[in-house]
């Protein structure tokens, strides 16, 4: 009731507002208040307002019904029994409408009670309401206030970095131009290189060509020489006793010159060029003895360690070890038989002594910077070659732990690494797809072969390099002129490949489970070897030759060694069972007494047949 006589009292204010002359501004301001107040206030009161209105209604509609009872029981035709019954009945009835007036007029003052406890309750929630409003508005001012620096610091990091912007283009710009003069520098120098090693190669050409020349003018002298004494009589009292044939020298038709000269006679010869004669026949007999290549008086003393009559057969294990922390990848025999030197994934390489059927270690050579894919000793078994992963060869002598020197220049991994006949000489195949040539007195790359494939393993003699690639081709190079000479399709990836003793077969591992062995002088003449079970193990696994090549001999993925016997083609045994894993490399003691075969999870096993 307040809240309408409130609102009525605004409108009639403001209805009363135009017509006043000069109404003033403090009253229509009430006036806002109180419509504000009855637009806000209304609503929480109209459900009250509603209540008090219904029960206005029913107390004035059980006043009208009381008022009518009461006006039948007065009518005057009505008997005195009949009115005094009724009264009573109608005060009965009264006494119970009055009963539940009361307790409706109850209700509803428990309802009015209840309202206003809500009307309390709403009244306090508005308040906290206004209270969070107002701390929002100011958390709200904070926040506008700390939006508008972080505006402010937005356009101080756009201008910042459009500096900054402004100055990558400029850097970029120069990078750009630096970038073009280093290719054109690079261009330069590697265009340079190929000059100087042209240049190189033709001045290696032209002494070759001179040293040719110089050799064929020696030999059509000394024929000329030989024709003309034979044409005339000479008197020897003593021959030519201090030229003896050895009988390995004799089987290739060459001759060594005693190391006891015994005291000559001199030869009594009517021809004045008889010395000369027997100089030439000399200076003849050194220059095929050492061949076209320039030794050192090391390597002219040098003897080989011994020739294998026939190679022992496998057929136990003799002592069992893990050589490496990681697996073995390389192994190999040095020319005396007593050593052996191990190379793996853990970037060493292990050298063991072979005593009494046991492998010792000795030592071990550091430096490599990956693991070791091949080794390699010299001839004379105190040195040792070895390719890595590190895309370099390195070269030890036995009594130095570190690398002499590195061979640096390609650009994958090096697979192979073999010495030349000269031993002044090395031949490195790469994953980069090039062979190369160094001169290990320089320690220096002498010539590149691009070859169109992975080179995975190669051979080599004094004039001829044979490469095994991935493109199911075996090469065979001219190392004096870098052309390839001819080529040899098989049926899978050449995975290693081996040179019998007498240089005669080529034997080569494939990744179609077999092994092939080309005869050199017949290259279509091949034989294959294969077996129930064998399975080469991964695109490096090795393959070998024995000593006397009457075998070879390759280990499988199933941890077994297999060996053919190469006269007759078949199997001649299988040694399973002491291997858990596939096996990389083997090789064979040039006594032909032991065998090493070496497996991927580090396990070396030396085999004998005793």
């Amino acid at each position: 009731m307040a809240a309408s006589e409130t609102s009525e009292s605004a409108r009639a204010a403001e209805r009363l507002g135009p017509t006043t002359k000069t109404p003033e501004r403090w009253k229509r301001h009430i006036v806002r208040q109180l419509n504000h107040r009855d637009r806000s206030q209304k609503l929480m009161f109209q459900d009250v307002i509603g209540s008090y209105i219904r029960l206005l209604e029913k107390s004035q509609q059980r006043a009208q019904i009381t008022q009518g009872l009461l006006g039948s029981v007065m009518r005057p035709d009505m008997t005195k029994a009949t009115s005094a019954d009724s009264l009573d009945i109608m005060i009965t009835r009264h006494e119970h409408l009055v009963t539940d007036l009361k307790k409706t007029t109850g209700e509803l003052a428990y309802q009015v009670i209840e309202l206003q406890k809500k009307i309390q309750i709403r009244d306090s929630v508005l308040e906290e309401q206004h209270a969070r409003m107002f701390e929002l508005k100011s958390r709200l001012g904070v926040v506008e206030s700390d939006w508008s620096d972080l505006q402010c610091r937005v356009e101080e990091v756009q201008e910042g970095n459009s500096v900054l912007k402004q100055e990558y283009d400029t850097l970029l710009e120069q990078h750009r131009d630096m970038d073009e003069t280093f290719r054109r520098e690079k261009v330069q120098g590697s265009e340079l290189l190929e000059d100087i090693i042209k240049g190189k190669e033709l001045a290696a050409a032209q002494m070759n060509n001179k040293n040719e020349k110089r050799v064929r003018a020696r030999e059509a002298t000394l024929k000329k020489e030989l024709e003309t004494a034979v044409k005339r009589k000479v008197n020897i009292d003593v021959g030519f006793g201090n030229l003896m044939p050895t009988k390995a020298a004799a089987e290739k038709g060459e001759f060594r010159e005693k190391t006891d000269r015994r005291p000559t006679r001199s030869i009594r010869s009517a021809s004045v060029t008889s010395p000369r004669i027997l100089d030439s026949i000399k200076e003849l007999f050194e220059i095929r003895k050492r061949g076209s290549s320039v030794s050192s008086v090391e390597e002219d003393l040098y003897l080989p360690a011994g020739v294998c009559v026939v190679a022992r057969v496998p057929a136990r294990a003799l002592h069992i070890l893990d050589a490496h922390e990681l697996g073995i990848n390389a192994v190999k025999f040095s020319p005396n038989s007593k050593l052996l030197a191990t190379g793996g994934t853990d970037r060493v390489i292990k050298l063991w002594d072979v005593r009494a059927g046991r492998l010792i270690s000795r030592g071990t050579l550091e430096g490599s910077n990956g693991g070791i894919t091949s080794i390699e000793f010299d001839p004379t078994g105190t040195k040792i070659l070895a390719a890595s992963y590190d895309k370099s060869a390195l070269f030890w002598k036995l009594d130095e732990c570190a690398p002499k020197f590195t061979l640096t220049g390609h650009s994958r991994k090096v697979t192979a690494a073999k010495f030349k006949c000269s031993l002044r000489h090395v031949v490195t195949g790469s994953a980069d797809r090039t062979v190369k040539l160094w001169d290990l007195q320089r320690a220096a790359c002498t010539r590149t072969i691009d070859v169109l494939s992975y080179c995975s393993d190669l051979v080599c003699s004094e004039y001829f390099v044979v490469s095994g690639h991935f493109d199911k081709k075996i090469r065979f190079w001219d190392s004096r002129s870098s052309s390839c000479t001819k080529e040899e399709t098989l049926l899978g990836k050449v995975t290693s490949l081996d040179m019998s003793p007498d240089h005669r077969q080529l034997l080569s591992c494939v990744r179609d489970e077999c092994l092939q062995v080309i005869d050199l002088r017949m290259s279509n003449a091949r034989s294959s070897f294969r077996a129930d079970g064998f399975k080469c193990g991964s695109d490096s696994s090795k393959a070998i030759f024995s000593p006397d090549g009457n075998y070879v001999a390759a280990g499988s993925a199933d941890g077994a060694v297999y060996i053919w016997n190469v006269n007759s083609g078949n199997l001649e045994t299988c040694l399973p069972g002491m291997h858990c894993s596939s096996i990389d490399a083997v090789s064979w003691s040039l006594s032909g007494e032991f065998f090493v075969s070496v497996d991927k999870s580090r396990r070396a096993v030396l085999w004998s047949d005793i």
